[in-house]
């Protein structure tokens, strides 16, 4: 295990800088979770703390050794790619244990790392097999333990289940997350999958064009974000937003409009005072809609769907922003149809002009 310390970290390709001043600390055994939309810079920012990437400007350690300008065979890490990248003329062994061979490892103790990385993995009864006679998920399994028998002081991951379907994705999610704790590594991963980073990380790093916007713990994130691009992004389906007004505030409560709700006013509890105006906007997850809460409203129904244990009711307001309602008990709502639903203002979320979190 080590502790990654990244400091004003910057790249530039040419005139265009992607990674723009980051500052992250990762603790020793810690899973750690980059997370963005394309383009962000996740992608680009784990590359760097391999070797892969020169850094433009700034620092990155990995414990107490600061390995900015080290080569990426000298760093101690092992990254998984989105590709498997195994020879398809290897057999299983062979292509987790080449690297160990090539940098002159004794057969022996190359059979032991392999045996004991298949063992993790559940690969054993697979070692002489090619990779052709694999399924997907077995050889992003090897590829893992070609990572694991260097016995790395960091995993990094770059996106290793893109290439997977649904089912087998969820299922390597699951390996992956045992196989932290079983290593009791520390590891760095890449998604653009939100779920895959609530589902996976001790710690999740929020990227937008090349800044970090939020570092904290799944739920944390979650509870409380600290701006409306975290808040819309944490989430499966994503927050609600409304155009809303502050008409007034004080100490401790503000009288909040929402115009697409034909101007339906309610008091808000705040900690801080926003200004009066216009501008701001109003978060509510999904699954805060519930009947029988303070605040009503009437909603069109565009489509409903009905999962079993749970329905997404997607409909539209009065003024025609779109909703993305949760139902637990199966609300019986119809295509084109009206319902009326209600949610707790203490349960909301206020976002200012600036799209930072007022409430």
């Amino acid at each position: 295990m080590a502790a990654v310390q990244l400091t004003k970290v910057t790249k530039s390709f040419g005139k265009v800088e992607v990674i723009k001043g980051v500052d992250l600390s990762v603790e020793s055994g810690e899973f750690v979770v980059f997370v963005g939309p394309s383009g962000c810079g996740k992608s680009t920012l784990l590359r760097m703390i391999s070797g892969l990437e020169e850094v433009t400007s700034g620092t990155i350690h990995i414990d107490d050794n600061d390995v900015t300008h080290v080569d990426a065979a000298d760093r101690g890490v092992a990254m998984v790619f989105q590709t498997y990248a195994l020879y398809p003329h290897m057999t299983v062994q062979e292509n987790m244990g080449f690297g160990l061979k090539m940098n002159g490892v004794p057969k022996a103790e190359v059979k032991q790392r392999v045996d004991k990385a298949a063992a993790i993995l559940e690969l054993g009864d697979m070692l002489d097999r090619k990779p052709k006679q694999l399924s997907g998920g077995q050889r992003q399994r090897v590829a893992i333990g070609r990572a694991i028998v260097r016995d790395p002081k960091v995993f990094l991951f770059d996106e290793p289940l893109s290439n997977l379907d649904a089912e087998l994705r969820v299922a390597m999610r699951i390996e992956i997350a045992k196989l932290h704790g079983e290593l009791d590594a520390t590891m760095i991963y890449v998604t653009h999958d939100q779920v895959e980073a609530m589902t996976l990380a001790d710690k999740i790093v929020v990227l937008r064009g090349g800044y970090i916007e939020q570092v904290g713990a799944p739920l944390a994130l979650y509870d409380n974000p600290d701006n409306l691009f975290v808040a819309g992004f944490i989430g499966s389906p994503s927050m609600n937003f409304f155009a809303a007004e502050v008409v007034s505030s004080d100490a401790d409560k503000a009288r909040v409009r929402l115009s697409g709700h034909n101007n339906l006013e309610f008091d808000l509890p705040v900690t801080s005072q926003p200004a009066a105006g216009t501008g701001y906007k109003l978060g509510i997850r999904p699954e805060h809609f519930e009947e029988g809460a303070a605040v009503n409203v009437s909603l069109h129904v565009d489509v409903a769907e009905h999962l079993g244990g749970t329905s997404f009711i997607y409909a539209r307001t009065a003024g025609g922003e779109t909703a993305v309602l949760e139902a637990r008990e199966g609300r019986a709502a119809k295509k084109n149809s009206e319902i009326l639903t209600a949610f707790d203002p203490g349960r909301a979320f206020l976002f200012d002009g600036g799209d930072l979190r007022v409430r």
